[in-house]
């Protein structure tokens, strides 16, 4: 029974538990096994004990005892003695007819002194069998009787003697009745716990110090909520939830469903300059923001972050949690494995790999009849085709069912895909930064038979897959995103898809977990969805739309969400407009430019930047000149923002070594060049408390007037969208595609892929394809070496010069600094 009732509690769609069940079975471990707010009997100590405190509005009572107490009336002041009533209905009506002025008294039926207070009492109440050595006779004429036996429809007691006012079977109709009643109230209440539901959230008290920690003592400093605790104080409910570990939890996109009414709150991405290659502190900013609005203004509000790869981690960039006193916690569960989607990711590519490779080899080595036995076999005596090979026979025109009736030539088209293994573009992949993966040779055993090629590995997060999970709005639209993604062309030059391969259903089993947003918090306590991380060169390098549209449903209207987009504004916020808002239909409220003194130094004509060398004294000393010559990034990005109708702030990331002048030089500047203001935000070393006045600032933004446009139609020629690009955004004097590019671009034309969005890939450390060239290069012509589609994730990427998707390790790594305790399980050195 303790089975079924847990099996039921965890149903969602059972929304209440009544028990019928005999009177031996009604045990404490059978009654409190039902969920407290699926228990319309009240019968568990969590109901009652809320009874007993007075919280009638939070609780179900006993039907039973709602019907005796319907039943009497006037008892203000009258002696009620239970008989035989025990158990939860037993406390239950004490405690009612307290509540009502009633002095009540409790014995069993073989108590000594029952007689007695029979004879005295103004009304009994029979909680059970009346023993028959107990005569009627021992109550006083004129006593109101009630039984409440449990059985009471089939239990034939006469109580009705000597005048006695008796409710024998009125109790159990009523009492049915009152369940009922507890059903609907239930129900009611089940419906209003499915609308938007306020925000209780309880933020994080921070005591900043001063030189600030390294990241990981700060992380570890502070004691985070419970994911389970944070859920529901932003109103989510218990079934939305998957819990893994005490600070993180896959959150389901039912909740979509569920407040598919409510309005969205306000959209906020936080983009950047032309960075140095330390980065400029986006996800700082990120964090700093949200910390800022919720924690110090009382505005929720949610950030949504890219989950890290973690080739960069242990290999020069480090995590990418923010820093500081404006991070995601914790941070090592943040920066390693998290819930596991990049491996999903990972295993998902993989498989598709090594379906290609192995479909080459089968239908090299065996007839078309060979084929086709193996691929329909005969199983328990019936040949039948799968759901994904009928689909198959439709794209090829084949209107057939049964197996047994395909001819020759129809079996031949339906068991050879004829792939062209030299425009196989499908790689292997593996989320560690491992540049003798860059070229490899497949296929050297001798089982493969001498199908050998060369292929290549490329890092986890450039994977197609995870540009899909970043772009997907649903679990049916990811699944026919997999099976559109293109993986080679056949011999005829046709393109070949993951669904023609058979392997769609088996992806989208590989990440069903995978589409669902990580819930976890920030320093302050505010919530973070972390979802999805596609490279910003190769890919859009935005986090996912599914996180950004149930966080903009759970902040509420006046609430903001603010996510981020890799790189510059040039490259990251170009790619959110014209890719990602076209996904998602959503429309941006701000954009928030991160900029710093280092970079516009930088630009400015400064030296060179490296990771992980100390900063030059041009950098750590003030110098108003090459601020000034800087700003010329800050505004042509502001110019870029501008492109798309969308306000701007500018949030100046301030570090020790920064003047007031020159902080005062870089906010003049910038609201001389059309940011609707320009804030110096200390986050970093002070928390929320440092980006107050960037908060004021947003929302101060989110309430002008916005024309949100995209950059281009998507009904251009594809090489006009990308001049559109290259000219408007990159400054460029115009571009010129390679003959290879040439050839692909009227090869998609042909094979429909014109009307795709682009995604630009080309370096983000210059406006241009030369990194050297910093500040805001004019004149030069873009040149495309390559043109290549992500069909499933619905873009053309342009190869602007040479494009890595595998980054090598350096002299140096991380990995060096990493270790684990271990006593105390800690881990140490991540930063």
């Amino acid at each position: 029974i303790v089975y079924e009732i847990l099996r039921l509690n965890e149903d969602p769609n059972v929304q209440g538990l009544a028990l019928d069940l005999p009177e031996s079975l009604y045990s404490s471990k059978v009654l409190n096994a039902v969920k407290p707010e699926k228990d319309v009997d009240g019968l568990s100590d969590v109901n009652l004990g809320r009874l007993v405190r007075g919280d009638a509005h939070d609780c179900l009572v006993p039907p039973t005892a709602c019907a005796v107490m319907e039943l009497l009336e006037d008892i203000g002041g009258k002696t009620v003695l239970l008989v035989g009533a025990g158990g939860a209905v037993g406390a239950a009506l004490q405690c009612m007819l307290q509540r009502e002025g009633a002095a009540t008294l409790s014995c069993r039926w073989k108590a000594s002194q029952l007689q007695t207070k029979l004879h005295h009492a103004d009304v009994v109440v029979v909680g059970s069998t009346k023993p028959d050595d107990v005569p009627v006779s021992w109550i006083k004429p004129g006593t109101t009787v009630i039984s409440c036996s449990r059985d009471l429809l089939s239990e034939r007691h006469n109580y009705s003697q000597q005048n006695n006012r008796a409710a024998e079977n009125a109790v159990g109709s009523l009492a049915i009745a009152m369940r009922m009643q507890n059903m609907v109230k239930n129900m009611e209440r089940w419906i209003q716990s499915q609308q938007y539901r306020k925000w209780d959230l309880r933020c994080l008290k921070l005591q900043p110090l001063s030189p600030v920690p390294s990241d990981i003592e700060i992380s570890r400093a502070q004691s985070p909520k419970a994911v389970d605790v944070l859920a529901k104080e932003i109103g989510l409910l218990t079934d939305e939830i998957e819990i893994y570990g005490q600070t993180k939890a896959k959150v389901r996109l039912s909740l979509l469903e569920r407040l598919k009414d409510q309005p969205d709150g306000k959209y906020v991405l936080v983009a950047g300059i032309t960075p140095t290659p330390l980065g400029e502190g986006k996800s700082t900013v990120t964090i700093g923001l949200v910390q800022a609005l919720t924690a110090h203004l009382n505005i929720n509000s949610f950030a949504c972050l890219r989950q890290p790869s973690q080739g960069p981690t242990f290999g020069v960039k480090g995590g990418a949690a923010g820093g500081g006193y404006a991070q995601v916690i914790p941070m090592e569960e943040f920066n390693l494995h998290l819930t596991g989607d990049i491996h999903a990711i990972t295993a998902a590519n993989n498989l598709l790999a090594a379906a290609i490779d192995a479909r080459i080899l089968h239908e090299n080595t065996q007839s078309d009849k060979a084929l086709y036995n193996r691929l329909v076999p005969v199983v328990n005596g019936v040949r039948g085709f799968s759901a994904i090979q009928l689909a198959r026979l439709r794209r090829l025109g084949i209107n057939k069912t049964d197996p047994g009736t395909l001819t020759e030539e129809e079996m031949s088209k339906f068991v050879r895909l004829d792939i062209d293994p030299s425009t196989i573009t499908w790689q292997r992949v593996v989320d560690t930064n491992d540049r003798f993966l860059r070229k490899i040779t497949v296929g050297q055993a001798n089982t493969e038979k001498g199908f050998v090629r060369q292929a290549q590995f490329d890092i986890a997060v450039a994977s197609e897959i995870m540009a899909i999970l970043a772009l997907t709005t649903s679990l049916q639209d990811m699944k026919e995103r997999l099976g559109k993604m293109v993986v080679a062309n056949d011999k005829n030059g046709e393109p070949v898809t993951a669904e023609d391969l058979g392997v769609t259903g088996a992806l989208a089993v590989l990440m069903k977990d995978a589409i669902k947003p990580t819930l976890m918090q920030t320093l302050e306590g505010t919530p973070v969805f972390v979802h999805a991380g596609p490279f910003a060169n190769i890919a859009h390098g935005n986090s996912s739309v599914l996180a950004d549209k149930i966080a903009l449903k759970l902040v509420g209207e006046r609430g903001f969400v603010v996510t981020e987009a890799g790189f510059g504004a040039d490259i990251g916020m170009e790619k959110f407009f014209n890719i990602k808002c076209r996904a998602s239909g959503l429309v941006p409220s701000v954009v928030v430019l991160v900029a710093t003194v280092r970079a516009l130094k930088m630009h400015g004509g400064g030296p060179n930047v490296t990771a992980g060398a100390p900063l030059k004294k041009e950098y750590t000393e003030e110098n108003l000149q090459l601020v000034a010559d800087g700003c010329c990034n800050l505004q042509k990005q502001i110019q870029i923002t501008q492109l798309f109708g969308v306000p701007v702030v500018v949030a100046l990331n301030v570090f020790k070594t920064d003047s007031p002048a020159e902080v005062d030089l870089v906010c003049k500047i910038a609201k001389q060049s059309g940011a609707s203001d320009a804030v110096p935000c200390n986050h970093w070393s002070a928390g929320g408390r440092g980006a107050v006045k960037l908060a004021q600032a947003v929302e101060e933004a989110a309430n002008q007037k916005n024309s949100f446009k995209y950059l281009y139609s998507l009904e251009l020629p594809i090489v006009e969208k990308i001049r559109i690009i290259a000219q408007k955004v990159y400054g460029a004097q115009d571009i010129e595609l390679s003959p290879a590019a040439q050839s692909q671009v009227e090869r998609y034309t042909r094979q429909g892929f014109g009307n795709l969005p682009i995604c630009m890939a080309k370096t983000h450390l210059s406006l241009s394809h030369q990194p050297e060239r910093k500040g805001v290069p004019t004149g030069f012509i873009l040149p495309i070496s390559d043109v290549r589609a992500s069909i499933g994730a619905g873009f053309i990427y342009p190869l602007v010069g040479t494009m890595s998707t595998m980054p090598g390790l350096p002299t140096r790594p991380c990995f060096y600094d990493i270790d684990l305790d271990p006593i105390t399980e800690q881990v140490t050195g991540l930063f």
